[in-house]
């Protein structure tokens, strides 16, 4: 799930948007496009399939397990199978569409996305269901960075602010809709599918994106003059697979030397792309923005909270359904209160990112913050006695603090970066979140387990929150580095 950013016209919501991550070329353009509103609509279908794909496994994890066997690492390669390569392959998403077609990108993406949501729903291992997320991830950053350039070449520059509007409200009930859904699926159980009744729904969004693009989408001519740097490319994944793959496989093999070694060298690889991108001529990031300290500080910004924020959805639901004995479709109800936090902050914030600008992140930070202390201090309270009533406050204030953190950051970050590095940016920016939350599901969640282990569930869900709190303390270090103000919204 990646986040809208104002500055493309994008809804007030933290939701995958159409955008067009590190694209170098700008669409052109056109003409009022006669089909439009129906290519917004199927735009939409592809965003509303992505974002329920990256909110219903926090839900299903227990079933899956339930069912297929597996340990905790299962738990953790659902949500981050999938966030790795939708992260590492969106460094590079956009460009492919520049390079041969954001029509055929998006159909592409559209309809693997499809195939691979088939194969999760008929996975008979733990094995195939993570390669099929994984899967699943890889096709999703292809089709997600499309977006932004279809719509843009369809809709005129005074239509552009309305047709992006309708992300909220639909991105919106996606992201409240979407735990609930999962769990609702799980405990009708309809015609006995169970879990994989979650991925079964993506095939008729598939397909319908796929006919309703190939039905209206207008086709676009490939650019062979587009560069990719491959080399780039494959040392990000290797980093990125090298340090995310020890954290969680280390606890169920007793932190072995390899684990150890993994990371050092994931580090390494790390610094390797960096080098890459300084030297490449055609490099996945701008080599201006690697000099830019505004940028990059809020490239640290967003990897402590959004890590912090990724790990601590999954352990929630996790103490609920493993520990408090929840139900799905309870489980997803006790959940709802967070993503209604973030639609509610998430709308306020477009009205008070002008007065506020960067200050709304230390305010987001510190409501977020709030939220998680009161939470460990409830757990810890009532312990194995925690009820769902119990939970609401909590969780409706840490959900307060992300979305008045998720809506204005990327416009924040951005007004710090010239016109022509724009794409790059944006397309590095929603990178890292997915790179993030891919590591933080692997490290917080690790912590999780072994102190539950260890002590108990109320102390590891406890210590777990103070964990993301102080990850947010650390964001909200870097906020006063921040650009004052955010970048103006597109026309």
């Amino acid at each position: 799930m990646t986040i809208a950013t104002a500055s493309e016209g994008a809804a007030p919501l933290a939701a995958s948007p159409a955008g067009s991550p590190a694209a170098t070329i700008e669409p052109v353009r056109s003409s009022a496009h006669a089909w439009r509103w129906r290519i917004l609509a199927i735009i939409l279908v592809a965003e509303v399939m992505d974002l329920l794909d990256a909110t219903v496994t926090n839900v299903a994890g227990p079933s899956v397990r339930d069912d297929l066997g597996g340990g905790a690492s299962l738990l953790q390669w659902l949500a981050s199978g999938y966030t790795l390569a939708f992260g590492v392959l969106l460094v590079i998403g956009g460009r492919l569409g520049d390079r041969w077609g954001r029509r055929r990108l998006f159909l592409l993406g559209a309809g693997g996305f499809a195939v691979a949501s088939l194969l999760c729903a008929l996975a008979p291992s733990p094995e195939l269901l993570v390669a099929a997320r994984v899967a699943q991830g890889a096709f999703g950053a292809l089709l997600i960075p499309q977006g932004l350039g279809i719509l843009k070449s369809v809709f005129p520059p005074g239509e552009t602010g309305k047709a992006f509007a309708a992300f909220g409200p639909v991105l919106g009930l996606s992201a409240v809709g979407g735990p609930i859904l999962a769990g609702a699926l799980i405990h009708l159980d309809p015609f006995g599918t169970g879990w994989r009744s979650i991925f079964l729904m993506n095939v008729p969004l598939g397909l319908a994106a796929v006919l309703g693009g190939i039905r209206y989408i207008p086709k676009d001519d490939p650019n062979p003059g587009v560069r990719i740097d491959l080399v780039a490319a494959a040392l990000l994944t290797v980093a990125s697979t090298l340090v995310i793959f020890p954290l969680i496989q280390g606890p169920e093999a007793d932190w072995p030397a390899w684990t150890f070694g993994c990371l050092v060298a994931g580090v390494l690889a790390f610094a390797g792309f960096i080098l890459r991108e300084r030297r490449s001529t055609h490099s996945l990031i701008e080599s201006s923005l690697l000099r830019n300290r505004a940028y990059k500080t809020g490239m640290l910004f967003g990897l402590a909270f959004f890590a912090g924020t990724a790990g601590f959805m999954l352990i929630t639901s996790l103490f609920v359904q493993l520990h408090l004995h929840y139900g799905p479709l309870k489980a997803g109800l006790t959940l709802a209160p967070i993503a209604v936090g973030i639609v509610v902050a998430s709308i306020a914030s477009f009205v008070l990112m002008a007065k506020l600008g960067r200050y709304l992140l230390l305010i987001g930070v510190a409501i977020n913050m709030a939220g998680l202390i009161g939470l460990a201090v409830v757990v810890t309270h009532y312990g194995q006695d925690t009820a769902s009533v119990d939970l609401i406050a909590p969780l409706f204030v840490a959900g307060l603090g992300m979305g008045a953190v998720f809506a204005p950051l990327f416009d924040v970050i951005l007004a710090g970066v010239a016109d022509h590095e724009l794409g790059s940016a944006s397309g590095s920016l929603s990178a890292m979140q997915q790179l993030a939350g891919a590591l933080g599901v692997a490290g917080i969640t690790t912590l999780f387990f072994q102190l539950a282990e260890h002590h108990s569930a109320a102390y590891a869900m406890a210590a777990g929150s103070l964990a993301v709190a102080g990850l947010g303390l650390l964001a909200a270090a870097l906020v006063f580095l921040l650009p004052r103000h955010a970048r103006p919204h597109e026309g």
